[in-house]
């Protein structure tokens, strides 16, 4: 009896595997997804100490930041702008003082109605929520 419930145990639960193997992965966006998602929205990033990295992304490619609400003021410029676009189905933005100026582009895939996961191209990485 034991012997046929192990079975049975274990023919489930291997058919459950196979069965979330074939659940389809969550896709990186594609470009103009990206631009609809963004554009004229504020991205709140999540902050690995808990809170939240505000950026509003313009629809006329002007994206801005202010990290006073994270503290950041001890270690940069608390605020800045820069340009945003989308380039190769990445969301693309550059600084004007913030990492020295240097481009970025991301990955963006989408996790809920508002919440999406990105990877930047060095391979750093996190999650956002996105509000009007």
């Amino acid at each position: 009896m034991q012997s046929e419930f192990r079975s049975s145990a274990v023919i489930a639960c291997a058919a459950m595997v196979l069965a979330l193997g074939a659940l389809p992965a969550k896709a990186d966006l594609p470009g103009d997804e990206i631009k609809k998602l963004v554009s004229g929205k504020r991205v709140f990033l999540s902050v690995p100490l808990g809170g939240e990295f505000p950026l509003r992304y313009n629809p006329n490619g002007v994206v801005a930041g202010s990290g006073d609400g994270v503290g950041l003021g001890k270690f940069m410029q608390p605020t800045d702008a820069g340009r945003w676009w989308v380039a190769d189905n990445k969301l693309c933005q550059q600084w004007k003082s913030w990492y020295d100026g240097k481009t970025f582009c991301f990955t963006i895939t989408k996790t809920g109605p508002n919440t999406i996961a990105w990877k930047r191209d060095d391979g750093y990485a996190g999650t956002a929520r996105i509000t009007n």
